[in-house]
């Protein structure tokens, strides 16, 4: 009795944790299988750097319409894919690397969310905005999670061949293929409309943890692409689910709650995965004749 008043009593008591566990499960389903392609592509970095990037056109939207889901959604969607495309041009106009041009303008980015914010007089809202309100997601909220998730799954199915191609040899998908750069784009229009969608659940500061966190667990755990995608996306959900659960019974914030379970479920398998430091510890047999 006492195990089930832990682990399952509070989403049956209160609606807002089953819509966060709802919630938290469909970011989970779209951003860890983005996070892991990050990953693979050495472009981990960019995820965050995209992530800042939408706070200004979100920020606009939040003192626009409020805590309104379509103006903070659109004015994070039109932050993210800008910045995504001028970082993309320039790079393929410049001698910049993109890596390069995605750090500036994500910087610019945040500098201006940043001043946008300070003239903000609600600071609780302000506060949703930057950490998530994963507990006061709504009907509308839920659906456009839920959406994203499901055109992510069905992008990356229909995709999956291409974008692991060019992770694991891109010189010779270049070579192959001439789609290379809608691969890419499309790659990233994909990194944007999760974050979007899961800043409304964790913020935009928050939200690349539970993209980046799970993707690198799994890296630890396997070396087939498609075992790290399933491993990801529980150590996702688990991270989630316990990060609710703590956040009930502790009084905890419920976004900083998740992303701590999941950076421990990293650190946890740092130490004891196959691929972690413990295979390094540990004796290895010698090969026989």
């Amino acid at each position: 009795m006492l195990l089930h008043d832990l682990l399952i009593g509070p989403f049956i008591e209160f609606p807002f944790m089953r819509r966060a566990l709802v919630g938290g499960l469909a970011v989970s389903l779209g951003a860890a299988p983005i996070g892991l392609f990050l990953m693979l592509r050495r472009m981990s970095l960019i995820g965050d750097a995209m992530a800042h990037a939408i706070l200004p056109g979100a920020a606009l939207g939040f003192l626009i319409g409020g805590l309104s889901l379509g103006a903070m959604t659109l004015g994070g969607l039109v932050a993210g894919f800008s910045v995504a495309l001028l970082a993309g041009a320039i790079s393929r106009a410049t001698l910049v690397k993109e890596d390069m041009a995605l750090a500036a303008f994500y910087l610019l980015s945040l500098a201006t969310g940043v001043l946008i914010l300070s003239g903000a007089k609600a600071n609780v809202d302000v506060l949703s905005l930057l950490f998530g309100s994963i507990l006061a997601l709504d009907d509308s909220t839920l659906l456009l999670i839920v959406s994203v998730s499901s055109l992510t799954m069905v992008a990356l199915a229909l995709g999956y061949r291409g974008l692991v191609l060019e992770c694991l040899d891109p010189g010779f998908a270049a070579g192959v293929s001439r789609h290379g750069a809608l691969f890419h784009l499309g790659f990233l229009a994909l990194v944007v409309l999760n974050l979007v969608a899961g800043f409304h659940a964790l913020g935009t500061l928050l939200v690349v943890g539970i993209m980046m966190l799970p993707a690198g667990t799994a890296r630890l755990w396997s070396d087939d692409i498609t075992a790290m995608l399933g491993i990801a996306v529980l150590a996702a959900m688990f991270a989630n689910l316990v990060g609710l659960l703590v956040s009930y019974h502790l009084g905890l914030a419920s976004g900083p709650a998740i992303i701590l379970v999941a950076g421990l479920t990293y650190i946890a398998s740092l130490i004891a995965a196959p691929l972690g430091l413990l295979r390094r510890w540990l004796p290895r047999r010698h090969l026989e004749a």
